[in-house]
C-alpha cells in the first residue's frame, strides 16, 4: 500500500497498513528548511512545489498540502531589486511597492489594503479591484490584471504547482489542494476587526457578501478537485470559538460552507475542513456543513478538543486529521517527548479507523526537523498492529 492509498483509504475510513501521517507546514518552516530562497518559494511555482516535495520526502509524509495558487510566471520580472539580510528578504517593485520576506514568516507587502463594509456593494464586488496589494488573498504582491475584482474564471497558472508536484511524485503520495472558505475571504476582504463588527451591525448585508464569496470558493475548490487533487480543504481558520460562538458559526458560516462540500462532492473527491482554535464545542456543526473530516484539532491550550471525545462524538462518519500539540512540539527537547506525544495520538486515533496523525495545526517554523523525522518511523512501528489486523479481517 502506498502513501496515495493510505491516505485516500483513512479517509474512507477503510482498513490501512498503517496510520497515515500527514503535516501541514508553516510558510516560514518551508523557508528555513527547503533550501531555496524564500521569494523563490512564495513567488514561484517551480520554488514551492520543490520545496513542497523536498520537505515531504525528507519527512516521509504520505501527503502534500498545496495551499497557495501556482504563480504567474513573469511575476519576478517586475522586482527591480532584492536586498538580503539577516532578518530575511527585501523586495523592491517597479511601482515602488516593497515586500518583506522574514525568514520565518509570512510575506508582508506594504501597500495591502482592507475594504471598507460600509461602503462596499454586495451585488458589484468588482470594486475591490481598487484594493491594492490586494487580491482574494491569494498573493500579496501588486496587483495582477486578470484576477481584479470577483475570481469568476481560474487562470491556467493557478494549476501550475499542482501539475510540478504531481508529476514530481507520481502516484504514490497523497496531494491535497486548498481553498479559503466564504467566511474566511470575508475575514480576510475586511480585516479581522471590522468583518466581526460588521456581522452584528448589518447582517443582512453581510449575508448578502458571503452568497457572492461562496460562488469564488466554489470555483477554485471544484477546479482543484477536476485538476486532480486527491481532497480539497477548505481553510476556515476564523470560524472556532474563539472568535464566534456556535449560533454565529450556525448563521454565517453552515449555509455557505455547505454549498462548497456539496459542489466538490458531485465530483467524488473527498472535502474536508481545518479550523484553528477551540472547536470543542461545535464538532457537530462542522459536520452539519457537509464536510468528510476535521483538521487541527487543537487540543488545550490554544485549543479544547480530546481526540478520544471526538472520535465518540464525530469519528464514525468523519475523518480527523490532526491533535498533535503544536505548541508542544515546538518546546519538546528530547526524542522522549516527541515519540510520546505522537504514541498517545496514534493509540487513540487508530482505533475505529479514519485517523490521519497530523499536527492539530501548521508545523511552526521553527520546529525542528528532526521531530518530524521521527514521526514516519513511528507510526511504522506502532501504528500499524491494529490496523493490520483489520486488513487480515
Amino acid at each position: 500500500m502506498n502513501s496515495r492509498e493510505r491516505v485516500a483509504r483513512a479517509m474512507r475510513h477503510q482498513p490501512v497498513d498503517r496510520v497515515p501521517v500527514m503535516c501541514q507546514l508553516a510558510l516560514g518552516h518551508y523557508f528555513l528548511n527547503a533550501g531555496l530562497p524564500p521569494h523563490r518559494i512564495w513567488f514561484t511555482s517551480e520554488g514551492f512545489a520543490d520545496a513542497l516535495v523536498t520537505l515531504q520526502q525528507r519527512y516521509r509524509f504520505d501527503g502534500i498540502l498545496i495551499n497557495i495558487p501556482g504563480r504567474p510566471e513573469n511575476v519576478l520580472t517586475d522586482v527591480v531589486s532584492i536586498e538580503t539580510n539577516s532578518e530575511g528578504e527585501c523586495l523592491t517593485w517597479r511601482d515602488g511597492g516593497v515586500t518583506f520576506i522574514p525568514r520565518d514568516e509570512n510575506p508582508h507587502h506594504d501597500q495591502t489594503t482592507r475594504a471598507n463594509f460600509e461602503m462596499i456593494d454586495p451585488d458589484d464586488l468588482d470594486a475591490i479591484s481598487d484594493l491594492p496589494g490586494y487580491v482574494w488573498n491569494t498573493y500579496h504582491i501588486p496587483r495582477v490584471a486578470e484576477l481584479r475584482g470577483v475570481l469568476r474564471d481560474i487562470p491556467d497558472y493557478f494549476f501550475r504547482t499542482i501539475d510540478l508536484v504531481k508529476r514530481a511524485v507520481g502516484d504514490t503520495v497523497s496531494i491535497h489542494g486548498e481553498v479559503f472558505s466564504p467566511f474566511t475571504h470575508y475575514m480576510e476582504l475586511f480585516g479581522y476587526e471590522q468583518a466581526l463588527t460588521s456581522l452584528l451591525i448589518d447582517p443582512g448585508k453581510a449575508h448578502a457578501i458571503l452568497d457572492q464569496l461562496t460562488g469564488i470558493s466554489i470555483a477554485w475548490a471544484v477546479a482543484q478537485a477536476r485538476r486532480g487533487v486527491d481532497a480539497v480543504l477548505i481553510s476556515s481558520a476564523f470560524a472556532g470559538g474563539s472568535l464566534i460562538s456556535t449560533a454565529m458559526y450556525r448563521e454565517f458560516v453552515i449555509p455557505y460552507e455547505s454549498r462548497v462540500t456539496a459542489a466538490v462532492k458531485k465530483i467524488s473527491v473527498p472535502v474536508y475542513t481545518h479550523t484553528c482554535g477551540r472547536i470543542g464545542d461545535r464538532l457537530e456543526l462542522m459536520a452539519e456543513t457537509g464536510t468528510q473530516g476535521i483538521d487541527t484539532l487543537d487540543p488545550p491550550p490554544l485549543g479544547n478538543v480530546d481526540l478520544a471525545e471526538a472520535k465518540k462524538r464525530v469519528g464514525a462518519n468523519l475523518f480527523i486529521k490532526g491533535n498533535l500539540d503544536s505548541v508542544a512540539l515546538l518546546a519538546y527537547e528530547t526524542r522522549a517527548q516527541v515519540i510520546a506525544e505522537a504514541t498517545e495520538r496514534i493509540g487513540i486515533g487508530e482505533i475505529g479507523g479514519g485517523y490521519i496523525l497530523s499536527t492539530a495545526c501548521s508545523v511552526a517554523p521553527r520546529v525542528e526537523p528532526w521531530k518530524l523525522e521521527l514521526l514516519a518511523p513511528l507510526v511504522e512501528e506502532i501504528g500499524s498492529s491494529a490496523n493490520s489486523a483489520n486488513l487480515r479481517e
